[in-house]
């Protein structure tokens, strides 16, 4: 019976380290919080991160503004181009997926799902998306003519 008794004393000893390390965080002043106006300085940051092609400074950027405001559809689309750039599929299509849920004509996210379905031998995917951006850019759009390009038309 000694078993679950030391259990519950490494459980207790992991959540008093758990809850040092987050009073630290909070007095350093380090948050997954942002203003507006940090959220958006945020995400222009990860924005030059990806111009300059540091996805993995992106993604931790980004994943702490998805943590701040989870329904921001932007983040999670360029969340997913970086994690994509990095070749984490898996990643990158849930939040493809999340910022399509958010808003299901973002054509960025559109754009950008449908060339990690070719990068993953998904072809036919790729060609619904296609689709999609050609009903939602009847006048044509960037994004059309780059998933466009990217397929082969």
């Amino acid at each position: 019976m000694r078993i679950p008794q030391i259990a519950t004393v490494t459980l207790m000893s992991a959540e008093i380290m758990l809850a040092t390390w987050n009073v630290g965080l909070a007095a350093d002043g380090v948050s997954n919080t942002f203003t507006p106006a940090g959220l958006q300085a945020e995400l222009s940051k990860a924005r030059e991160d990806i111009e300059g092609e540091d996805y993995w400074a992106a993604i931790s950027r980004l994943n702490d503004v998805v943590t701040s405001d989870p329904r921001n559809a932007d983040a999670h689309n360029l969340l997913g181009f970086s994690y994509r750039k990095v070749k984490n599929f898996e990643s990158a299509e849930r939040s493809y997926q999340r910022a399509l849920r958010l808003d299901p004509e973002h054509k960025g996210a559109l754009e950008y799902m449908g060339e990690l379905y070719l990068e993953t031998d998904r072809r036919a995917q790729a060609e619904e998306l296609l689709a999609q951006l050609e009903r939602l850019c009847p006048q044509g759009c960037e994004e059309l003519d780059d998933l466009r390009q990217a397929i082969g038309r």
